[in-house]
């Protein structure tokens, strides 16, 4: 037979049953895909922890250098140690396969080896060479690279340590002949994954969770009885996980639950989180006694979603998720009633409304000059509507050295147009000092009567940060997002954010918490007929009456405790 003639799924079985194995049907699938796109430039193969992944690369490795002589392969993990063992794997199968036994120049390191077809056509370089992504690589040449779980949590922690993996990861171009492919193999780790950026881009992807469907059901007051669930049910039937942790239950079919349609009925009902998953991978090897300890063993629900439903999230659960905040896209509009002007995000009355900026340099390696607003309606819910930097000097002038026209009070000037806000604090920590004086001048040169209040904080960020954020996240309903505020720089701030960690990209937290925790600006004002299309001024009043009238302030706040 030609060597051309022998598919990998071929192979693969002769080499399973050399070992007495039986093959899985998700091998099968694993196989027939590396095959089909074995010419691809990108190509990512996510699949959950324990699916051997290791024993298919070595069977794939070792049918390739049967197939095509000459070929190079650099294989690169998150350490050199990782690399070892798709190179062992790779080893142990050429030598012991009937197939491809004498294949091997021997003697044959571990890190680096040739077939005797390759030596003859490539002595300089190693047709396998196995480095971790750290490692110098540069002067090699490959006509494939293996990524073998090259994201792992400790290089993926931070913002930084993603720039440098992505770094290092981009050298790779330089080593790739052209023409030639990557594989990408592993689980995510971080929300910020670069699995999900090759895929993407159009990389070609296999995705192989645990379970085909996962319907999640959280934690919950009032206790639950019946569970919709979505996928359909497979010979291996549904599988209901109560908790997460030490405490985790899997719940026994026909005694603990009954399945009707596409729900389940509990025996007894809980308050608990609970997982209805449909779809085993492969159930005759993660049976029911292993998932229950493989539950168990996950000490956050996010690192059961990472390592066997192929979620991109973070390691560790987030103080703040993201996710719980309600999204919205309407954009706010104003009513004449009754001589008040009123403020209304579709059917719902916005009463108040709070604008926090935290002044930067806006220089290379500043923090971020972040702007925050939120509304609130009249039920205490509230709206967290604008989320923006403030970029370039503070303040820009005219030739004649008067006018203001640039600079970020410029920019804030326009939100306080555009959303007639009442009033802007500013947080003079550090450069903030300055800040008021000229936002009044800015104010005031563009006829907008907009209050100017100032905040000098005491408290360390970590802990604002986390009081102002974690009680409204954690109260369903009560944080809403607009979905350009959605679509920016929070949510990864968010998700990254690690409360015991001093110095983090933290810039919008902190200036969203101060908008979310100040005490309101009523926006409804009083109006005559004529001055309806004017822009609002503030009015000032403790009972929030509109008969007061109207007066351009200063507020002071005290210092936060």
């Amino acid at each position: 037979m030609a060597k051309a003639d022998l598919s990998l799924l071929a192979f693969a079985f002769m080499e399973y049953d050399r070992r007495g194995w039986d093959m899985p049907a998700v091998h099968v699938r694993i196989y027939e895909w590396l095959q089909r796109t074995d010419t691809a430039r990108n190509r990512v193969l996510r699949v959950f922890r324990g699916v051997g992944k290791s024993t298919a690369l070595g069977v794939r490795n070792a049918w390739k250098f049967r197939q095509t002589p000459g070929h190079q392969l650099l294989v690169q993990g998150a350490d050199d140690d990782l690399t070892d063992d798709i190179s062992r794997d790779t080893l142990a199968i050429i030598r012991g396969n009937d197939l491809t036994q004498g294949l091997l120049q021997e003697p044959a390191g571990v890190r680096h080896w040739w077939t005797n077809d390759g030596y003859a056509l490539t002595a300089r370089t190693p047709q396998l060479r196995g480095r971790g992504i750290l490692s110098r690589v540069t002067g090699n040449r490959a006509d494939e690279i293996q990524n073998d779980v090259v994201e792992v949590a400790k290089n993926v922690e931070t913002v930084e340590a993603r720039t440098k993996l992505r770094k290092r990861l981009s050298e790779q171009s330089f080593i790739l002949k052209p023409g030639g492919s990557k594989l990408w193999v592993g689980t995510p780790h971080t929300h910020d994954s670069i699995y999900d950026d090759l895929i993407e881009a159009g990389a070609e992807v296999l995705h192989i969770p645990l379970f085909a469907s996962q319907t999640r059901h959280e934690a919950a007051g009032k206790p639950r009885k019946v569970l919709a669930f979505t996928g359909e049910v497979h010979a291996d039937g549904v599988w209901v996980f109560v908790g997460i942790g030490k405490a985790a239950k899997l719940l026994e079919p026909g005694k603990d639950y009954a399945v009707k349609g596409q729900a389940v009925l509990l025996r007894e009902p809980t308050t608990a989180l609970v997982d209805v998953c449909t779809g085993n991978a492969w159930p005759e090897r993660f049976n029911r006694a292993e998932m229950l300890e493989r539950r168990r063993e996950c000490a956050t629900i996010n690192y059961w979603d990472q390592q066997y439903q192929l979620e991109a999230k973070p390691l560790a659960e987030s103080r703040l998720d993201p996710d719980r905040m309600q999204p919205y896209e309407v954009e706010p509009t104003w009513r004449s009633q009754n001589g008040q002007m009123t403020m209304w995000l579709g059917g719902v009355q916005i009463v108040a409304a709070s604008c926090r900026w935290d002044p930067s340099s806006g220089k290379l390696k500043s923090d971020v000059s972040a702007l925050a607003v939120v509304l609130q309606d009249d039920s205490g819910r509230r709206y967290l509507h604008r989320m923006q930097a403030l970029t370039g000097d503070e303040v820009e002038f005219a030739d004649d050295g008067k006018t203001v026209n640039g600079g970020q009070v410029h920019q804030l000037c326009d939100v306080v147009q555009a959303l007639r806000l009442p009033r802007v604090t500013i947080e003079t920590n550090g450069i903030g000092g300055f800040s008021p004086a000229v936002l009044k001048g800015a104010l005031k040169q563009r006829r907008l009567v907009c209050g100017v209040a100032t905040q000098h904080s005491t408290v360390l960020k970590n802990k604002r940060i986390l009081e102002a954020w974690e009680p409204l996240l954690l109260a369903e309903g009560q944080l809403w997002a607009h979905t350009g505020v959605l679509d920016g720089p929070l949510v990864a701030q968010m998700r990254d954010w690690n409360p015991a960690v001093q110095n983090q990209p933290d810039d919008y937290l902190d200036a969203g918490g101060g908008a979310l925790t100040e005490t309101p600006e009523r926006v409804m004002r009083a109006i005559a007929p004529q001055d309806a299309d004017r822009i609002p001024t503030v009015q000032r009043s403790d009972s929030w009456r509109p008969n007061s009238g109207v007066h351009q302030i200063e507020l002071e706040a005290g210092i936060v405790d």
